[in-house]
């Protein structure tokens, strides 16, 4: 248990939308100051600030925790959050962010509304979703040697379902939406 609790929280879909944007402004830019500048202002609209409401919503009682593990309290915590990227996203264009960034970000909304929507019928694993799109980014950015990365996400999900969070089917689901939708959308840009 305390494996697949370490996991779940090293690998939470708030690091991930922390990493991403970093990881990919980095590579995108020939300095490494301007690709840290673009990639923690990335960050600040789609991890800081989504996980900030998070984080308010359990300190004042309106969420049972920081994973929204009741489907009915995600749709509030999810619309903000997505209301941030997509703020983020607008800002980083008309500031001249470099293109990659700009896919990333619109793959981290694209992501999140996938999840969003879905979540509103069912559980999707949103640790699975973002983990799988973060992957499918990292293998169309670095190629195909990232491929082991799909281990990783095998792991989030069984920790997702070892912790009872998730069943191995809403693990699969977020896996697959995950997946599809960044692997299309980044490519599109």
């Amino acid at each position: 248990m305390r494996l697949a609790r370490f996991v779940t929280e090293i690998f939470a879909p708030a690091v991930w939308a922390g990493v991403m944007p970093i990881v990919i402004a980095v590579h995108a830019t020939v300095s490494l100051a301007a690709g840290l500048g673009w990639g923690l202002a990335a960050a600040l609209f789609s991890a800081v600030i989504p996980y900030g409401i998070i984080w308010l919503g359990v300190r004042r009682g309106q969420l049972t925790d920081h994973h929204i593990g009741r489907r009915e309290q995600r749709r509030r915590p999810l619309l903000l959050g997505l209301a941030s990227v997509l703020v983020g996203l607008v800002v980083l264009a008309l500031l001249g962010a470099p293109r990659e960034l700009i896919a990333m970000v619109v793959v981290m909304f694209v992501v999140g509304l996938g999840s969003t929507i879905v979540n509103h019928y069912w559980k999707l694993s949103v640790h699975t979703a973002v983990s799988a799109g973060s992957i499918a980014v990292l293998i169309i950015v670095f190629g195909p040697w990232l491929w082991p990365g799909a281990a990783l996400v095998a792991l989030i999900g069984w920790s997702r379902v070892r912790l009872g969070d998730h069943s191995t089917a809403q693990v699969l689901a977020g896996t697959v939406v995950g997946t599809g939708l960044a692997a299309v959308t980044f490519s599109l840009f």
